[in-house]
Order: structure tokens, then sequence, then C-alpha cells
């Protein structure tokens, strides 16, 4: 499959109304998702997030896309843990098959993009970068720092130095870039942890039903079971002494 980087890009973007700059923005998932709503017109647009920024959004679009993909019965893999990484040629090569699908399956109607999003802002989606690459950086950079020898006096750094004020720049994007990071995992967190306590919820209410009906449910028990289940090290003690008197 043919399909410079160039080409592609001005495609998406004239197909979608989108101003990307990079194949790898394509990695959010939002892009392949409106590309397939331009052929089939029923894509939950309003749940893509066409300006994702958090790996937990990128794999909601993604999901979406599975979900029309087994839909419309397409026999394609979605590699998403290669996709979401936003590595370009991974990209390059699905959105090639992508624009062969939709010259394909593309029925020649009008497309209004901006519409299907209901204007929603636009902004392109940043490209993940491995907070490991960064850890490494911030290593290297602490290390080499530590061999150049001597210490850094309190109030600043040593006179003749031509390199503070790059290195603190890099230490403090280096900062802004995991705090960023951890926003996301914090916030992917809450998303599973609420999955997992909405189950929760509905099969101790259905076992509750259940047994005021004087019955039971083996499925329903296994998935207790496992909800409830600790790792080695990390398990609750059956009795907990309770210290009455104490307040808090």
């Amino acid at each position: 499959m043919s399909g410079s980087r160039t080409d592609l890009l001005a495609w998406v973007n004239d197909l979608l109304q989108i101003n990307y700059t990079k194949i790898e923005q394509c990695g959010s998932g939002g892009a392949y998702c409106q590309i397939l709503d331009s052929i089939y017109g029923d894509v939950p647009m309003s749940r893509v997030k066409m300006a994702a920024k958090h790996e937990y959004e990128y794999l909601a679009n993604y999901k979406i896309m599975q979900n029309v993909f087994k839909a419309k019965k397409i026999d394609k893999p979605i590699q998403v843990d290669k996709l979401s990484k936003c590595k370009m040629q991974d990209n390059l090569e699905f959105l090639q098959w992508m624009k062969k699908f939709w010259d394909a399956n593309y029925g020649g109607q009008g497309y209004d993009a901006v519409g299907r999003r209901k204007g929603a802002p636009m902004e392109p989606p940043a490209t993940v970068a491995p907070v490991a690459s960064g850890a490494r950086s911030a290593t290297g950079l602490s290390a080499g720092s530590a061999r150049t020898g001597g210490r850094t006096p309190v109030g600043g750094f040593r006179s003749g130095s031509a390199q503070p004020n790059e290195a603190v720049q890099q230490l403090q994007a280096q900062v802004r870039e995991l705090s960023s990071h951890l926003e996301g995992l914090e916030k992917e967190r809450d998303f599973y942890f609420e999955k997992l306590r909405n189950i929760e919820i509905l099969a101790q209410t259905q076992l509750e039903v259940l047994e005021a009906e004087h019955k039971d449910d083996v499925t329903l028990r296994e998935i207790q079971k496992i909800l409830y289940s600790t790792e080695d090290g990390f398990e609750v003690p059956e009795t907990a002494p309770v210290d009455e008197e104490e307040t808090f």
C-alpha cells in the first residue's frame, strides 16, 4: 500500500477539517474513528475524544473503533498497543490501510466533519512521549553533572558554567512532562476503579435479590471472589482488634 506522509496528512486534514501536522497524531485514535464515521455515518462521535491527551482517552477511542469493526464485520486487526504509542511507522501503515479502505467504501456523499463533532474544539492531540525516556534523560543529566566535578554552591551554579540555565530548563520540562503523565495515570486509575466499583455494586445487589428468593448464582460468587482477591502479602486480617476508645 502506498501513500506518502504528506499526501495522507493532506487527505486526513481535508476530509476531517482538522490541522494535524504529523502522522503520529493519528495514534490518539480520534481521526481513525471519524474516518470510519465519514463512511458509515453512525459512529458515536459524541464519545470520541478528538483532542485526546491521555492514554486512557486513547484507549477509549480505540474501543469505539473496535466496536465499529465488529459491527461492520471489518476483518482487520487493530494493534492498539502499537498505534497508541504514536510511533510514525505503525500509524503510517495503518493510515495507508484506512485510506485504501475509505477509497473502496466511501459512497461519495457529502460529509460535514465539524458538524458531526458538534463543533467541538479541534486542538491536535499531543503525541505521547514514553516516561522511561524522560527518566533516563534526567538520570543521565544528573550523572553527567556529577561527573563534571565539584559541588554547586547553595546560592547558585558554579561560575564559568555555560550550561546551568539550559540544564534547569530541561529538568523543568521533564518535571512538567512527568506531572502531566502522572495526572493521566491517576485519571486512568479512577476510570477503571469506577468500572470495578459498578460491577461490585451490581453483583452484590443481584446476590441480595437471589438470597431473598433463597437462590444463588455461582458466576456472581466467582465475580465477587475475583473482586475481593488480594496479592500475597496484602491479605486483610480475618480479625482485627478494634479500640472502641479511639477517636479521630
